[in-house]
Parts: C-alpha cells; sequence; structure tokens
C-alpha cells in the first residue's frame, strides 16, 4: 500500500550542495565567491557579491580537474565583459 503525501514543509535536502570550503576573488574590483558543486566535478558556480543584483554564473570543465584560480578570474573576466553596465545583468 502506497502512503498519501501530508501536507506541511517539504523536508529539506540533506545532501550537501558544495564541496569544500569556497573561494573569495576579486576582479577588476568586483568580488566573487566561487564554488565547487558537491557530486559534480568540475563544475562551479559563481556568485557576484559585489554587484547591483543577485547574480552569477555556473561554469562547467573537466570532470575531476579542479579549476585554478587563473581560470576562475580569466572566467570572470569574460563575464564581466557581458555585462550591460545600464543593467547590471548580460547584455542581449
Amino acid at each position: 500500500m502506497t502512503r498519501e503525501p501530508e501536507p506541511g514543509i517539504a523536508p529539506e535536502d540533506q545532501s550537501p550542495r558544495y564541496a569544500g570550503d569556497p573561494v573569495m576573488v576579486t576582479v577588476d574590483g568586483h568580488d566573487f565567491r566561487v564554488q565547487a558543486r558537491a557530486g559534480e566535478p568540475g563544475t562551479y558556480d559563481f556568485d557576484w557579491l559585489s554587484g547591483p543584483h543577485d547574480y552569477g554564473f555556473g561554469l562547467s570543465g573537466a570532470a575531476g580537474t579542479p579549476m585554478s584560480r587563473a581560470a576562475m578570474e580569466e572566467a570572470i573576466r569574460g563575464f564581466l565583459a557581458e555585462i550591460d553596465p545600464a543593467t547590471g545583468y548580460l547584455a542581449q
């Protein structure tokens, strides 16, 4: 017999979202927090901490190969180059 779901708050996922400690990176005066995703080797989330919005980007590289700080900075510069200064979002 299958049990019917009960109303209420869904239980939080107990698995960690990120592996290891975040890396704080400042590029051209912009602050980012970079975190490796747990269970997804080579995938990182970049949170733009000093940006005008709660915004950032994700990036996947070679599985199992840690991203160097230089590669993180290069990825951030590429992201910032695509930002429209008037809106603070990716240019269209």
